[in-house]
């Protein structure tokens, strides 16, 4: 790897000579989603663990937001991201799996971290280069504490707003069912006790429609909603905000932006991309694999340092963690994903279900 790493540097080096001053070249680069890296979402978490690598070891960063959503802007901005000197990229979004695997193909000597998704999954230029790997994570895990811990904090009126229907929203939308079908049954409730309105608004932008939405649930007694999906998120806090109700948020820690957080359902972000760097430079990196980062690694987890539970306790959070980190009682492997374990999509409504009650399902 620091042989690959100091050619890349070379070629890098002739290219900033031959570009010419007032180009801006970084060796470390992040591609986002088509968010920004200030996004209180996925793409700042990502964005906070390689600034910290970069810092710490001198090493130049630059981030590059795609122009659009699509596979050819993603792979245009990967472009520009290589073109500029990057020895590694690290590309944000499962949307971002088809480009990915084109580009490990077709930059065989620069290194390629993709945070939530495969490059090696179904994609048309899928391969197991060595330069590549994937980064996803339990989000059904970090979901199911989250409906766990809203059910044994005494609300029965929950609600799920995921964004687009993309896998690991999807993942966070099943867990937090499930994870309020297993607390309702410690708690001996019975049937029908807890009611789950569910939909994806299908964009991960902040909007007047979502905020609306929103509004309706809480208007008709929801209590907490389950907000999974960047700024789609801040029309939600907006709307708990006008009645006093309560959000909990998804993938980095929303406390900052509204004391209507209840708490959030986190992944290791930062941590994630810091470590696949370093390893890409002391030559650890495993090329050709998807790493999972789930709780048996402390890759998601719920922010219980910043949350507001009246009755959910840090003795209760760290009992049923450790059961998902030790999978006591077959827990994480008993938490059904969105396939049936044959690549057939499950709809939630298939999931078995006895407490919970499920509305409004999109």
């Amino acid at each position: 790897m620091k042989k690959l790493l100091a050619c890349v540097l070379a070629i890098a080096l002739a290219m900033t000579v031959l570009a010419g001053c007032g180009s801006q070249k970084a060796e470390l680069a992040l591609v986002t989603d088509g968010g920004e890296v200030t996004d209180q979402g996925f793409n700042q978490g990502a964005w906070e663990g390689l600034v910290k690598y970069a810092e710490e070891m001198s090493i130049s960063k630059l981030s590059y937001k795609p122009v659009e959503r699509t596979t050819q802007a993603y792979s245009d901005a990967i472009d520009l991201a290589v073109k500029g000197g990057a020895m590694v990229v690290v590309a944000v979004g499962y949307e971002m799996k088809d480009a990915v695997a084109a580009a490990q193909a077709q930059y065989p000597n620069v290194v390629f971290i993709l945070l939530d998704g495969d490059p090696f999954d179904g994609t048309e230029a899928a391969s197991d280069a060595q330069n590549a790997v994937g980064v996803v994570f339990a989000e059904e895990q970090a979901g199911f504490l989250a409906g766990y811990a809203a059910v044994k904090e005494g609300m029965t009126q929950l609600g799920f707003l995921g964004g687009k229907a993309q896998p690991g929203i999807v993942r966070y939308g099943y867990g937090f069912v499930q994870g309020a079908e297993y607390a309702a049954q410690q708690m001996g409730m019975a049937a029908g006790s807890v009611t789950v309105q569910y939909a994806y608004t299908g964009s991960f932008e902040e909007s007047n429609d979502t905020q609306s939405l929103a509004a309706g649930w809480y208007g008709a007694g929801t209590e907490c909603i389950f907000a999974c999906g960047g700024t789609m998120t801040q029309s939600v806090i907006k709307a708990a905000e006008n009645v006093g109700a309560k959000v909990i948020g998804a993938d980095v820690d929303w406390s900052a932006q509204s004391d209507v957080i209840l708490s959030s359902a986190t992944k290791n972000l930062s941590t994630a991309v810091y470590n696949m760097i370093a390893a890409a430079y002391d030559e650890q990196l495993q090329g050709g694999q998807t790493m999972v980062y789930d709780a048996s690694n402390n890759g998601v987890q719920l922010s219980m340092e910043t949350s507001k539970f009246d009755t959910f306790t840090q003795k209760d959070y760290d009992a049923v963690y450790a059961a998902l980190a030790n999978n006591t009682g077959n827990i994480a492997t008993g938490i059904v994903k969105d396939t049936n374990g044959e690549g057939n999509p499950v709809a939630v409504t298939e999931l078995p279900l006895s407490a919970v009650v499920l509305q409004q399902v999109g």
